[in-house]
């Protein structure tokens, strides 16, 4: 590797705005002098990325959402599109974000830059269609789960398992004596956390069965919700919580109040997996509009690489640990079976020392252990060797060789 190299790295989604950071930081330590550019957040931009597009102008959420910032949206992209032109990239690392990744990957690979993608896109659940961009546009995939390294590669797809990134991450710090009197718990009872999404739609869906399910089992527990950063007061005022429910404690950071607690109620997402990893006992729930949840079950078919049976309601499991451990370790709430009285009901026996603890305390340990790798080395590791790698490469091949060759194809 010689002289300046640079790469090109799209994150538009919090999470991938942290994986970003992470990888800047890492490339830097072992080469210097490389630059970054491309779509990312502010977490990116510290790192070191000149960002062209910042990741808060085109991370909206919802079809009104879209709608409304269809403009920006497209001159942001174009924006990007313009800036692999002015200044060819060495190499590009595109994590998640689908929607605006794939069309960026179809430039990219035009130029003839190599396309690393990180954190793939479920498509092994639904627009399977999408696997024909994945095999054409993107020369290594690296996944965090590990059923996704054979769905790839039985179909063409240079692909490896690298590890997810939260089972890799420590346990919270804080004490949960100090967690306590911050946020005015009583560390003499135990707690349930309500985990009921980030999305102000979630929380207005999710909450009040939740707080439901906590009345029901009534004030010999303390009751915590972490309000994620996209939420505000307000947004909690705006619910309409059952009348006579018992007090819950409203904090942040959700690791913590999720590894302080004898169990959760968690929505599907993203928690699920912190949940998994830290190993708390949880009842997972799920809500969407009638319509919505008709489409998926329609939509949705599992490739063989996934062992997933559905229940007595013709539903399949949706819960990413019980994906991973190919079983269903954890209870699941859908739509009109997520009712407090069936919370209640499915999250009392994790409350109290019963088979049914202890069976997804076990599960739950086997998926965090499938989640990372056998060999110890951590997803952000595997996901710099693999840029320093392509950065290698592209010495034998300069960008102006590699856009030529590209142009022929």
């Amino acid at each position: 590797m010689v002289g300046s190299p640079l790469i090109f790295v799209s994150a538009g989604e919090a999470s991938g705005d942290h994986y970003g950071a992470e990888l800047i930081a890492s490339v830097r330590a072992a080469a210097p002098a490389t630059r970054f550019t491309g779509l990312g957040g502010a977490s990116m931009e510290a790192a070191g990325q000149r960002r062209v597009v910042r990741a808060e102008d085109v991370a909206v959420m919802g079809i009104t959402e879209i709608l409304q910032h269809v403009p920006r949206i497209v001159q942001s992209y174009r924006k990007l599109v313009r800036s692999l032109h002015t200044e060819t990239p060495d190499a590009a690392v595109l994590i998640d974000f689908p929607d605006v990744n794939f069309r960026l990957a179809k430039h990219l690979k035009r130029l003839g830059i190599p396309v690393i993608w990180f954190v793939s896109p479920q498509l092994w659940a639904w627009k399977r269609r999408r696997l024909r961009w994945v095999q054409s546009r993107v020369d290594r995939m690296l996944t965090i789960f590990p059923f996704e390294e054979e769905f790839y590669r039985k179909r063409g797809v240079s692909a490896e398992f690298v590890g997810h990134p939260l089972a890799e991450a420590p346990l919270p710090d804080i004490s949960r004596e100090a967690y306590a009197a911050q946020f005015g718990m009583d560390t003499e009872k135990q707690w349930i956390a309500l985990l009921p999404g980030s999305r102000r739609s979630e929380l207005r869906k999710n909450l009040p069965a939740m707080v439901g399910a906590a009345a029901r089992l009534g004030p010999s527990f303390e009751y915590i919700v972490p309000v994620a950063p996209t939420l505000d007061k307000g947004d909690i005022r705006s619910v309409q919580l059952p009348l006579g429910a018992v007090k819950v404690h409203y904090c942040t950071d959700a690791r913590a109040a999720l590894l302080h607690s004898r169990a959760a109620v968690v929505a599907s997402g993203t928690a699920t997996v912190q949940a998994a990893v830290i190993g708390t006992p949880f009842v997972a729930v799920y809500r969407v509009s009638a319509m919505t949840f008709r489409l998926a079950k329609r939509l949705v078919r599992y490739p063989p690489e996934i062992h997933a049976e559905i229940d007595h309601l013709g539903n399949l499991p949706i819960v990413m640990p019980n994906l991973v451990a190919g079983q269903r370790v954890v209870p699941e709430l859908l739509q009109k079976q997520f009712t407090a009285d069936a919370v209640a009901a499915q999250l009392f026996p994790l409350l109290v020392d019963s088979p049914q603890r202890e069976a997804q305390l076990q599960g739950l340990a086997e998926v965090r252990m499938r989640l990372l790798r056998a060999d110890g080395v951590r997803s952000m590791d595997c996901l710099r060797n693999a840029v320093l790698d392509a950065l290698n490469t592209a010495v034998s091949a300069p960008s102006s060789a590699r856009a030529a060759s590209a142009s022929n194809d």
